[in-house]
């Protein structure tokens, strides 16, 4: 929603300046210079981008005018979901998550939080590294190793569509020029006409610079620009799941384990400590309330 409100201000504040000069909009109407410049961005971006690439940047393209599902809510939840993890396996064991860690989608633990659920990267994550966990034969150290070669290859193939458009976006203003080179040699061939018609035709033909220079930076580098901020947050889930683990994996409480991987969250959707004291409280399952009443 976003992207299409920052389309139309740019629009607008565009147009509505060149009306106050007294500019004629059907001279920016140039479909040929536009078949021109996009035609030539859109090769050169098949051409520099293998069929893997290409794939993933159309995939990329719609969650552009998607709003974030990263907020504070996903990160309580997720939080909630480890510290019941772990509380768990403190209790009855590693091999008690067996269950959890191979279905999760009938998993109480899991099942308790579907937003949560629905993000296979994060539910992957977390499964795949509780099943090492579980298997006893890798150490925190090697465990932490492995965390962050996944991550560092989930950030590079996130990066992947956001430089393809950042190549496109790039050469939009070039191909712009492209296009009103080749309008001025088409006025060129008609110098014999009156100064006020060739005018006319020159002035058409350098629509294909502001054309190319618009689509660059107005339309084509902010959605790289926007791509890779959620790739970020895409990526922060997954350094907090880490932390949380990891911390878990040295000897730390439920407790303490959850508040490392909330210090890692950014400010906008870091909880407070009590915000997320108190949610791990209400969503503690009866097991848990019942062993901490005897304690």
């Amino acid at each position: 929603m976003l992207v299409i409100l920052g389309y139309i201000v740019i629009v607008a504040s565009i147009l509505g300046g060149y009306l106050m000069v007294g500019g004629a909009l059907g001279a920016l109407y140039q479909p040929s210079e536009l078949l021109i410049i996009g035609g030539a961005a859109l090769g050169a971006f098949i051409v520099g981008n293998n069929g893997k690439a290409i794939k993933a940047t159309v995939r990329a393209l719609p969650l552009l005018f998607k709003g974030s599902k990263y907020n504070k809510a996903l990160y309580m939840d997720l939080m909630a979901l480890l510290f019941r993890v772990m509380a768990k396996s403190r209790q009855q064991g590693m091999l008690s998550l067996e269950f959890d860690i191979d279905n999760p989608r009938e998993s109480e633990i899991f099942s308790s939080y579907p937003n949560i659920l629905s993000d296979s990267n994060i539910v992957e994550f977390i499964t795949d590294y509780l099943r090492l966990m579980v298997s006893g034969n890798m150490n925190a150290f090697e465990i932490e190793t492995l965390m962050d070669e996944e991550i560092e290859t989930i950030e590079h193939e996130s990066e992947i569509p956001a430089s393809s458009l950042t190549m496109m976006g790039d050469g939009l203003p070039a191909f712009g020029i492209v296009a009103a080179v080749m309008g001025v040699v088409h006025s060129l061939a008609y110098v014999d006409r009156p100064a006020a018609e060739l005018g006319m035709m020159i002035a058409h033909a350098m629509v294909g610079t502001f054309l190319g220079i618009l689509l660059a930076y107005g339309f084509v580098s902010p959605l790289a620009a926007l791509l890779r901020q959620k790739n970020a947050e895409k990526i922060k889930v997954l350094q907090c799941v880490k932390v949380t683990l990891l911390s878990s994996l040295n000897g730390y409480a439920p407790q303490i384990a959850v508040e490392f991987g909330r210090k890692t969250l950014y400010s906008t959707e870091r909880p407070s400590f009590t915000e997320l004291e108190e949610h791990i409280r209400r969503v503690k399952s009866p097991t848990q309330q019942a062993s901490d009443s005897n304690a």
